[in-house]
This record gives structure tokens, C-alpha cells and sequence, in this order.
């Protein structure tokens, strides 16, 4: 068990070195919302979650680069790696705002504070044969899961987005037939709350929650519970 320190309402705690990984010494910044989890679960699922509020310090180009590689390495089918990323950050303000003039506009109220912004796209064909690739949005999603798993390794925190304007990042980056815009993401350190709209912090402030095992785990029969669980 890891003690953990509360400081200005962030927790910290060390970073788990496990067998096999290879790790920096330092510390993990977590937030005070845990996962209350049925089963135990690895500490940086059960820290994670998608914040509001990111705080301006930029995030390190060699943090940028292992987030990528994380993502690199996911599973895919037939291993066609059917994701693309397109990346922005503050410190580069043209290439900024464009990115962020993709995402709808209660969406830029927050994440324009965050130092780095993505866009995930789905290439839906088959590289090998032409075939539709109708796993492709499931193994983008595979990808951002292993970046989001680095993230929280490196202190940082991830928050995904469907509430984007596909046609508008077509147009932006020219970005052609068979390839289709999935969602965009910020990245950054954590930031205080405080610097949200009311309204926003009552979203930052929610209880987090998840169905239960019974409504999503079946076994039998479409429905019925599994016994596993």
C-alpha cells in the first residue's frame, strides 16, 4: 500500500515500479477522486479520470514523444495500426488555434487552457487489401488507452472529446477520403478548479460513477447476469 499525501487538493503519490517496467523514480500526481471499485484494480486506472481544469505549464517534448511511442504500440487487428494523430501545442499558436477551431465551442471554453491538444483519426480501410476496416475506431480507442495509461504514469491527465466539428478539421488539415476524425483530446498537467465557470466546476466537482456488473456482463443469454460477477 502507497501512502498518499493530500497537497492543495491533489494527491500524490510515488510511482509504482513493477517488475518488467521501466520507470522513472518521481511521483505520480493523482487526483482526491479515486475509482471506488468493486475488485482492485491497478492504481492508475483506478486515478484516472477526464478533468475540466488544466493548468498552462507546458508539457515536456520528451513526455509528448513517450505518450506517442505508448500509443504506438497498441493492439490492432491484423496489426494495421489505423491511427493518426494530429498534435498542437500552446507554444506554437497558429497550429493552436487551429486545432482547437475543431472542437465545439463549449468544448474550447475549457480545453484552450490545456498545453497540448490531438486529434484522433480513424483510417477505414485496410492498407493490405482495400477491405473496410470496421475495427478501426475500436483500435484507435485501443491506442488512446495505452496513452491515457501513460499519461497518468507521468503525472498527466487526459480528457477525451466527441464534441468536435468533423468537417471543419477536414477542411483544416485536408485530411482525405477514408480517413475519419474520431474525437479530440487535452493533455496537460492538473490545474485548480477555481479558474473554471460555476457552472463547469459543478461538472468537476460530480461524484464519479459506473454501471453495475449485472447490466453489462452476461452469460446465458443477452440480459442475464453473468455468475462471474
Amino acid at each position: 500500500m502507497h501512502q498518499i499525501v493530500l497537497f492543495w487538493g491533489v494527491a500524490i503519490a510515488p510511482l509504482v515500479q513493477s517488475k518488467g517496467q521501466n520507470l522513472r523514480q518521481g511521483l505520480i500526481i493523482v487526483t482526491a477522486k479515486p475509482a471506488i471499485t468493486q475488485y482492485p484494480i491497478h492504481e492508475l486506472l483506478a486515478q484516472r479520470w477526464s478533468p475540466l481544469a488544466f493548468s498552462e505549464r507546458p508539457v515536456e517534448g520528451e513526455k509528448i514523444q513517450r505518450l506517442l511511442e505508448a500509443a504506438r504500440w497498441a493492439a490492432s487487428c491484423f496489426n494495421e495500426q489505423p491511427w493518426r494523430f494530429i498534435v498542437a501545442t500552446r507554444d506554437h499558436a497558429e497550429d493552436y488555434a487551429r486545432l482547437l477551431s475543431c472542437l465545439v465551442e463549449a468544448n474550447q471554453t475549457w480545453a484552450g487552457r490545456a498545453p497540448l491538444l490531438m486529434l484522433t483519426v480513424a483510417s477505414m480501410h485496410f492498407q493490405r487489401n482495400g477491405n473496410p476496416n470496421r475495427h478501426a475506431y475500436h483500435d484507435v480507442g485501443l491506442a488512446v488507452g495505452n496513452l491515457t495509461a501513460q499519461a497518468m504514469a507521468m503525472g498527466l491527465f487526459v480528457h477525451q472529446m466527441a464534441g468536435i466539428e468533423p468537417e471543419q478539421a477536414r477542411e483544416v488539415y485536408k485530411i482525405p477520403e477514408g480517413y475519419e476524425v474520431v474525437t479530440a483530446i487535452a493533455i496537460g498537467y492538473l490545474g485548480q478548479s477555481a479558474e473554471l465557470s460555476a457552472s463547469l466546476q459543478q461538472r468537476e466537482a460530480a461524484p464519479r460513477q459506473r454501471r453495475e456488473f449485472s447490466e453489462f456482463v452476461f452469460a446465458g443469454e443477452w440480459g442475464q447476469a453473468s455468475p462471474l460477477i
